[in-house]
């Protein structure tokens, strides 16, 4: 029988437990069969590399010069296998794109620019409410790239290989029904929109609830809030009347509901485009970037109310494609 990799684990895991019956436990092994193979390990080595004590398993000179010679092979070892790993998911997405995205206009954009970068892959997409579930799933390998958003003072935490890459931040707009007394007027003010009941995500959803509330406070009320709702459900609670909400200043008007700034412009969103390190968009990002960058120009001017409070304000939410 040949030394291979797996016995100077096994030589490692026994010095770092201090016991056989530790090291057993640590790599769901029987201590009977730790020991056996234990002994053949010393066989083809030659020598004894544990003192068996009461106290516990001791290396012995022999063991010291294996453990030495173990813990300058085995770290790089696993940097190899890490590497690898990576190559290997990169060669097996190279056909694939999987995208996350949460309610945001930036989706269709992104897909539209994959599409065009890469026509030979396999591209799928799917929605959550939750920007930090879809960054996890992104660091898990299970998404290729997302749409995210945040707001501020609760930007999205860093995950290792994912890029994030802001693309623009926004003001949030009044969503009305279309008859109400609010929509005559070209912006709200957030204490008037604060006299009405209000429909809003579910608290657990994300963190867009808790961030609309703490914004409110700064008035010194917080919304009545006796409709969750989200999409299309909220959009029909608004449409009938029974409420007011907030959107994204891309929100495009429908029938029977009104967007409108909110005085001051108290709320902000952040989209987000964020994608693996090591994917297959990785080197095609600056070009995703300006491909999205350009769609969301348009999404922009679809926008009646957005393209009157972007004249007034030509130096907010200016979209980047800067790549960091």
């Amino acid at each position: 029988m040949d030394l291979e990799v797996r016995h100077l684990r096994v030589v490692c895991a026994i010095a770092e437990a201090g016991s056989l019956t530790r090291a057993a436990a640590s790599l769901g092994v029987t201590q009977p069969g730790l020991s056996a193979q234990l002994r053949r390990i010393e066989v083809m080595l030659g020598g004894s590399l544990f003192d068996r004590r009461q106290a516990g398993a001791v290396p012995t000179v022999f063991g010291e010069l294996v453990l030495g010679r173990a813990g300058a092979i085995l770290p790089g070892i696993d940097g190899l296998l890490a590497d690898t790993a990576r190559a290997a998911r990169r060669i097996s997405a190279a056909d694939r794109v999987r995208i996350g995205s949460v309610g945001a206009p930036l989706l269709g954009h992104l897909i539209v620019a994959v599409k065009a970068l890469l026509p030979e892959a396999e591209l799928t997409s799917r929605c959550h409410h939750s920007p930090v579930a879809l960054l996890d799933d992104l660091a898990a390998g299970r998404l290729e790239a997302a749409v995210l958003g945040d707001h501020p003072d609760q930007e999205l935490p860093q995950r290792e290989d994912v890029i994030l890459h802001p693309i623009v931040t926004e003001p949030v707009f009044a969503l009305l029904p279309a008859a109400h007394p609010l929509a005559a007027q070209d912006e709200v003010s957030l204490a008037e929109l604060l006299d009405e009941d209000w429909a809003a995500p579910r608290p657990d959803s994300d963190r867009t609830r808790e961030y609309w509330s703490s914004v409110c406070a700064l008035t010194g009320r917080r919304p009545f809030t006796p409709y969750e709702a989200e999409g299309r459900q909220l959009i029909e609670i608004v449409r009938a009347g029974l409420a007011v909400s907030l959107c994204q200043a891309t929100f495009i008007e429908a029938p029977g509901v009104a967007v409108r700034p909110l005085a001051g412009n108290p709320l902000w969103y952040r989209h987000v485009l964020a994608w693996r390190c090591d994917g297959p968009l990785a080197d095609r990002g600056t070009e995703i970037l300006r491909r999205v960058v350009e769609g969301y120009r348009g999404t922009c001017l679809a926008s009646a109310a957005y393209t009157s409070w972007r004249t007034r304000h030509p130096h907010a939410a200016v979209p980047t494609a800067a790549a960091r």
